[in-house]
Parts: C-alpha cells; structure tokens; sequence
C-alpha cells in the first residue's frame, strides 16, 4: 500500500467572525475564513502587489472552542490541517458542484490580543509562539535571483 500526505499549512488574517454550532452530542464546531496574500509583480505595471486566497476552515471539537473563545474577524492565525472537498447537487440548476475546506487539526494565535480580549495568563498563545517573525532582515529576492 503506498502513502500520501494530505496537509495544508496557513498563516493569514480572518475576514469574519467564526461561526459556530453544535451536533446533536453537543461537539463544538466552528467554520471560518482566511484570507492570505501572494506578492508577486504585476505583468501588466510590472509594480510589486498582493494577490489575496481565500479559504475556509472548520475545526472541531476542544479546537472550535478555543476559536469562539479567542478569534475575532482580522486576527492573525497560523493553521494546519487537511483537505476536504465534499461533492453536491446545485437545487437550482442541477448541476453537480465541489466545495474544498481545511480541517484544522493545529491553531496558532499570531500577533497581539485581539480587542475586547481578556489579559488572563490562560490564553492559548502569545506573541512569543510565532513561527514567522515580522522582521524582513533576510536578503531581498528579486525575478533575476529566481531560477525558474
């Protein structure tokens, strides 16, 4: 039997407030989005921009809890996970239609506290466990650097 790897890795800020719910045996479940950024340069203006993805997470369970209780739209998370694309009738026209998520398994809370958030030392994250610092000190990589 061979193996395959189904893993996702974000770092991206949210564009709304979680949604949450409940099965019926009462596991939480929260369903949200995340918008990220590609800069690259623009073909046409040849001027350096930000192309946004958007992409929608659902963590379960202790995970989905800690999302209601801490995120916000706007706060920056770091997220890992997998794949998940679900297959469905459109009721209008018939047609057959695929929506793909992330199922969140991993949560890092990046950045500050968020507004309206308590300052308790039994916060799951600080600004310490960001794996991806804001400081740009590396070396600038320019198209020339690029091999390909």
């Amino acid at each position: 039997m061979s193996k395959s790897v189904n893993k996702v890795i974000l770092v991206g800020n949210l564009t709304r407030d979680p949604e949450m719910r409940y099965t019926g045996t009462q596991t939480a479940i929260a369903k949200l989005g995340i918008a990220t950024n590609e800069s690259r340069k623009d073909q046409e203006s040849g001027e350096w921009r930000d192309f946004p993805e958007y992409h929608n997470v659902t963590y379960f369970g202790k995970l989905a809890e800690i999302v209601e209780k801490y995120l916000k739209k706007g706060a920056k998370i770091y997220v890992e996970g997998r794949l998940r694309t679900s297959k469905y009738e459109d009721k209008n026209t018939g047609a057959t239609k695929y929506s793909t998520e992330v199922i969140g398994s991993e949560l890092l809370m990046l950045g500050g506290r968020q507004e309206g958030q308590q300052s308790n030392d039994s916060s799951p994250s600080s600004t310490s466990d960001n794996p991806f610092p804001e400081d740009d000190s590396g070396p600038g990589l320019t198209d020339d650097d690029v091999p390909f």
